[in-house]
């Protein structure tokens, strides 16, 4: 019996469908559709345990709470991913506003926006919803 091995950096590619069969509809509102959660509703925006914040769509590592701050803003705050290259940024100009959308590395999945208004070293806020989170703490 061979055991299948996934490379993590390849590109997850799934149509809607499948999307709507393994997220909730919440998730799917704002990961597949670039919906956003209500302020201070989500499960991390006060959360302070330790771990490593992956991606709720396909488990690709994104944040880590060494790296999240309470912002004031309702959604959790964090000033730099784990990794750069597991990130990307692309312009929104919807809302009649110009801001910078974050999205996941692999999958795509809209994660949330990042500001220039965040704590050093970084001077930059990811402000990401919860939805598209899923924390591993230290303990697990």
């Amino acid at each position: 019996m061979t055991e299948e091995v996934i490379d993590m950096a390849e590109q997850v590619k799934k149509s809607d469908q499948e999307w709507r069969q393994e997220l909730s509809p919440e998730q799917f509102n704002v990961c597949r559709q670039k919906g956003t959660e209500r302020a201070f509703t989500g499960e991390y925006y006060d959360c302070k345990d330790k771990g490593v914040y992956h991606c709720s769509c396909c488990g690709n590592e994104l944040f880590s709470s060494d790296t999240k701050y309470d912002s004031g803003s309702g959604w959790p705050s964090f000033w730099a991913p784990i990794a750069a290259e597991n990130v990307t940024t692309e312009s929104d100009n919807g809302w009649m506003m110009q801001r910078t959308e974050v999205l996941c590395s692999q999958c795509n999945a809209h994660l949330g926006h990042v500001f220039n208004d965040g704590p050093q070293p970084t001077n930059l806020r990811y402000c990401i919803n919860s939805v598209a989170l899923k924390l591993t703490t230290d303990e697990s």
